[in-house]
Protein backbone atom coordinates (compact mmCIF):
# COMPACT_ATOMS: atom_id res chain seq x y z
CA UNK A 1 0.00 0.00 0.00
CA UNK A 2 2.88 2.33 0.78
CA UNK A 3 4.29 1.76 -2.71
CA UNK A 4 0.98 2.81 -4.25
CA UNK A 5 0.91 6.01 -2.21
CA UNK A 6 4.53 6.77 -3.14
CA UNK A 7 3.76 6.20 -6.82
CA UNK A 8 0.74 8.51 -6.63
CA UNK A 9 2.80 11.24 -4.94
CA UNK A 10 5.55 10.89 -7.54
CA UNK A 11 3.07 11.07 -10.40
CA UNK A 12 1.41 14.15 -8.92
CA UNK A 13 4.79 15.85 -8.49
CA UNK A 14 5.80 15.04 -12.08
CA UNK A 15 2.50 16.38 -13.46
CA UNK A 16 2.82 19.54 -11.37
CA UNK A 17 6.31 20.10 -12.77
CA UNK A 18 5.13 19.60 -16.36
CA UNK A 19 2.18 21.96 -15.91
CA UNK A 20 4.41 24.59 -14.29
CA UNK A 21 6.92 24.47 -17.13
CA UNK A 22 4.22 24.66 -19.80
CA UNK A 23 2.53 27.57 -17.99
CA UNK A 24 5.79 29.53 -17.91
CA UNK A 25 6.34 28.93 -21.63
CA UNK A 26 9.48 29.09 -23.68
CA UNK A 27 11.72 32.15 -23.51
CA UNK A 28 11.46 34.68 -26.34
CA UNK A 29 14.04 34.65 -29.09
CA UNK A 30 14.98 32.84 -32.25
CA UNK A 31 16.46 29.41 -32.68
CA UNK A 32 19.85 28.90 -34.26
CA UNK A 33 19.77 28.01 -37.96
CA UNK A 34 22.85 25.80 -37.55
CA UNK A 35 22.24 22.16 -36.61
CA UNK A 36 23.69 20.71 -33.45
CA UNK A 37 26.46 18.15 -33.69
CA UNK A 38 25.02 14.76 -32.82
CA UNK A 39 28.08 12.65 -33.63
CA UNK A 40 31.73 12.86 -32.70
CA UNK A 41 33.74 14.42 -35.53
CA UNK A 42 36.08 12.03 -37.28
CA UNK A 43 39.81 12.51 -37.82
CA UNK A 44 40.82 15.55 -39.84
CA UNK A 45 41.79 14.77 -43.39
Amino acid sequence: MRALVAAAIGLAAALALVFTISAVGSPPGETSPEPLLTTVPGPKQ
